[in-house]
């Protein structure tokens, strides 16, 4: 379900990694990553939430595989794809933050708009 982009990590700890940061992106509505980190979270995400714009069961389950906390999945149906309804993308926003102190990678903030 991720991009192309493998992150040097083998593919299930990758998508674990991700699927935790969009579950805490949707959960508390902005995260510090890595530039191509939050790329990858941006797809994800914007998935999820258009996923979320039509309430059926189907796309619950959908949903509640690859969110790994149930409130968030819960609370992105109820208030976050409302939210959206009449968007038809662009859900998220990336800005760049500079290089990290220990190893210099660049940092960028993803936020839901």
């Amino acid at each position: 379900m991720s991009g192309k982009r493998k992150l040097g990590r083998p593919t299930a700890h990758r998508l674990a990694m991700l699927r935790g940061l969009v579950t805490f992106l949707l959960e508390n509505g902005k995260i510090e990553t890595t530039v191509t980190r939050a790329k990858e979270v941006r797809s994800l995400a914007e998935k999820m939430i258009t996923t979320a714009k039509v309430n059926e069961l189907s796309r619950k389950r959908m949903v509640m595989s690859f969110i790994t906390k149930e409130e968030v999945s819960r609370n992105l149906f109820e208030k976050i794809a409302p939210k959206y309804a009449d968007k038809n993308g662009g859900y998220t926003r990336i800005t760049k933050i500079g290089p990290r102190r220990g190893d210099g990678a660049e940092m960028a903030c993803i936020e839901l708009m």
